[in-house]
């Protein structure tokens, strides 16, 4: 199936509170001190002069906070912040926002997260742009997507301006922890909703929790994009079942993939490709990412349409921009031996970004053989790996979400 879509960069950026949210926006948090100049000139005028960059005693900048590491140099990791943002529904309705400090969530024996894992979560990010505002990539996708889990594993949905106003509510809290322009960074944005009502019958709980945590994060994968990592394809393990949970992110689609993630990695892959559970000869999605393939000579954008595949609202994005980057956009079954047709291919999604991915190898599962059976190389092995269109697109989506576009 082709699709065609058109992106005008110009209408990505929406006002929170000032214009409506479209379907593809960025949102803007004017957090910043109303007379600051850009952080980055800020400290850089500060450090020549020697001095420690002071804040005002009512408004704090984003990159403001004191961490153990050079926002620079952020990996993907958890790190304490100001606080989390709770939402409690109970008796039918969903009650008032509370920040809290505690770290910690107090929850009954009998919650149904617990036990039957009546749970989701989502991910997007929040981006510092030179002038010191503060954005979030697409909320109102996230919104859309997490009520779509909801609706699979019978929890309440929480509706799209309160999911906003939540998000809105934590980032300002937090807003010093917002890696500063130009740091490369963001603050990584993980709502999480689940049963805290005791259940001990298979039944849906009577009572939910809805929390958003925030951290400043880097990179997904060491490196990022200067370096593309290596592929396993996982065959001996399914991600989820045909008619399964896998379009939905629910917390035990992640589970399933702890056993297979840590020996592809033991192995030497920090990625493993999922193939089809049903067949076993398809493409369907990486540990934590969707899939894309590049045939520079045909130009195409190849992406995977499956009832298992989680819709990756980064993956979203980035078709529409390469379809005005001239390429045609085909999401569809993917067959195994299509992968030697590729000339690049992306893992895509918002820890990851745009990703490189080198190779992708199918070793013997014969006892401890780890003997490669077949690999699949992409991208420039003659210039790092990374592919011109991979290169492209990565900067286009980049360029979007720091507002440089």
């Amino acid at each position: 199936m082709k699709m065609k879509m058109k992106m005008n960069a110009p209408a990505l950026l929406a006002l929170v509170g000032g214009a409506a949210l479209s379907s593809f926006s960025v949102s803007a948090f004017q957090l910043q001190h109303p007379a600051a100049t850009s952080l980055l000139r800020q400290r850089q005028l500060h450090q020549a002069r020697g001095t420690a960059l002071g804040m005002s005693s009512t408004k704090v900048l984003p990159g403001s906070a004191e961490l153990d590491t050079p926002w620079e140099e952020l990996g993907f990791e958890f790190r304490p912040t100001n606080s989390h943002i709770s939402i409690t529904f109970k008796d039918g309705e969903w009650g008032e926002p509370e920040l809290k400090k505690d770290p910690y969530v107090s929850v009954h024996i009998g919650a149904t997260a617990l036990h039957y894992g009546q749970a989701c979560f989502e991910g997007l990010k929040a981006f510092c742009h030179e002038d010191d505002k503060v954005y979030v990539f697409r909320p109102d996708e996230n919104a859309k997507r997490m009520q779509s889990s909801c609706r699979r594993i019978m929890m309440p949905e929480l509706p799209t301006d309160k999911f906003v106003a939540a998000v809105r509510k934590v980032v300002s809290d937090n807003i010093e922890y917002v890696p500063p322009y130009g740091s490369g960074g963001a603050l990584y944005i993980r709502p999480l909703l689940f049963g805290s009502g005791p259940r001990i019958g298979l039944q849906p709980a009577d009572e939910y929790t809805f929390i958003i945590l925030v951290i400043p994060v880097g990179d997904y994968y060491k490196g990022g994009l200067a370096s593309p990592v290596d592929a396993l394809i996982i065959d001996d393990f399914d991600r989820a079942a045909p008619q399964g949970v896998g379009a939905v992110k629910v917390a035990g689609n992640y589970a399933a993939d702890l056993l297979p993630n840590t020996l592809s990695k033991k192995k030497g892959y920090p990625i493993g490709l999922y193939l089809d559970a049903k067949t076993q000869t398809t493409v369907e999605e990486f540990s934590t990412s969707n899939f894309v393939g590049i045939n520079n000579d045909k130009k195409l954008y190849v992406t995977p349409r499956s009832p298992s595949v989680l819709p990756s609202i980064t993956n979203k994005s980035l078709m529409k921009i390469a379809e005005d980057e001239g390429l045609t956009v085909e999401q569809r079954d993917i067959p195994l031996d299509e992968l030697e047709t590729f000339d690049e291919v992306l893992a895509v999604g918002t820890a990851v970004v745009v990703t490189p991915v080198g190779s992708a190898t199918r070793i013997s599962q014969d006892g401890d053989n780890n003997e490669s059976i077949k690999k699949y190389e992409f991208g420039d092995q003659d210039d790092g790996g990374i592919g011109a269109t991979t290169m492209k697109l990565y900067e286009k989506v980049r360029a979007i979400q720091s507002g440089e576009a």
